[in-house]
């Protein structure tokens, strides 16, 4: 089969005739509509006819990526045309896709029940940071904070040390996930029954789901660190220059295949005792040190040299996006690829569709819109649904 990422969207239906108002800002809602947008839907991003979606000015590189292949309108929500507007565009929609706290949009007839009277098959996805209701349901929050409830920084992830934050916003982004694969579940299930629905995306309980698997088994453990997925052999470790290594020897024949193969060069590693999975785990403390210590020893073109020789799970950690972009099986595969720019932007390298569809997907076909570009367009009515596809 030959796959080819750059396969116009147009040659299979994906999600072509699904059409998504996006009045969402920022990260999670932002990233739910990409996916949608990614395959085929016609993602409208409404915004305010000031300065639009707060992305836009705190970084528009992230902007770029979480926009792309949506068309952009501005309405003022405040007043009686804009929202006149939006329940127009409403009626010949499928989903829409907010989040503000919760009541906001009900308060000006346009929550759920508002929708619902326009077009009793629309489903209306609101992301919140804890949810449509609850003690906790209007209080504001972001990604760490939800990160913080949800069970992230319960479950060890090495020997010594707590649990540290990670750069990636893994909640909004976990929320953003489940919010698309809810709402187009949804949204086709609307197209049988002819009733939609009302999403209720909780970022705080997303992150939780997340976690659970790992965290809620921890409560019969005295110490979190105990747990059988905490190893001294599954880490990363520096080596004599700095730089890092992720080894990942869990099952009994990549460590035997470590251990033999690198015990000529450091003898410590001549001993089969942590041969077996269990004793390796029981004696955690004294494997995380023994290869700290072993791997401190030479720099990282050696242990890049020797390690690709040996059949055992590995990795060069990259701290930087120059590394991954010079990575050789990233470029084979055309993870990264340009995405076009528009007439007031400049084209821009970002992630493709993770996914590669046999009949083929072009997920990086137009830039993010400008500022209402497509105003006048949406609001024309049907004809103006060609969009960026």
């Amino acid at each position: 089969m030959t796959w080819n990422t750059r396969n116009p969207t147009g040659s299979w239906p994906g999600l072509s005739g699904l059409r998504v108002l996006d009045l969402s800002r920022l990260l999670p809602g932002g990233f739910a509509t990409s996916m949608m947008a990614d395959l085929g839907a016609d993602v409208v991003k409404v915004e305010d006819p000031h300065s639009g979606d707060y992305g836009r000015l705190v970084d528009p590189d992230a902007f770029a990526a979480l926009n792309r292949n949506k068309r952009s309108v501005v309405l003022d929500l405040r007043t009686e045309e804009g929202r006149a507007d939006l329940l127009r565009l409403v009626g010949d929609s499928d989903v829409v896709v907010e989040s503000h706290r919760p009541g906001v949009l009900a308060a000006s007839g346009l929550g759920y029940d508002g929708l619902r009277a326009a077009n009793p098959r629309i489903v209306l996805c609101s992301i919140t940071g804890y949810g449509q209701t609850g003690p906790y349901a209007q209080r504001p929050g972001h990604d760490l904070n939800f990160l913080a409830m949800s069970g992230f920084f319960a479950v060890p992830h090495r020997t010594e040390g707590r649990a540290d934050r990670v750069g990636v916003r893994v909640a909004d982004m976990a929320g953003a996930m489940y919010a698309a694969y809810a709402t187009v579940v949804a949204a086709f299930a609307a197209r049988d029954t002819g009733e939609g629905q009302h999403l209720d995306v909780s970022l705080h309980e997303a992150a939780a789901a997340w976690c659970g698997p790992f965290a809620l088994p921890l409560l019969e453990r005295a110490e979190p660190v105990d747990s059988p997925l905490v190893t001294g052999d599954n880490d990363v470790f520096t080596v004599a220059d700095g730089r890092r290594i992720a080894l990942a020897t869990f099952e009994d024949k990549f460590w035997v295949t470590f251990r033999r193969s690198l015990a000529p060069h450091f003898p410590a590693l001549d001993d089969d005792s942590y041969d077996r999975r269990p004793a390796r785990t029981r004696a955690k403390h004294e494997v995380a040190k023994l290869l700290a210590d072993v791997f401190a020893q030479r720099d990282f073109a050696w242990w890049t040299s020797v390690l690709s020789g040996l059949d055992i799970p590995w990795a060069p950690v990259y701290e930087s996006a120059e590394e991954l972009l010079a990575d050789p099986h990233a470029d084979e595969r055309d993870l990264v690829g340009t995405l076009p720019g528009s007439a007031a932007d400049r084209p821009r390298r970002q992630v493709r569709f993770p996914v590669r569809f046999g009949a083929g997907l072009d997920s990086l076909r137009a830039a993010a819109p400008a500022h209402g570009e497509h105003t006048a367009e949406v609001l024309a009515g049907p004809d103006g649904q060609a969009g960026v596809r």
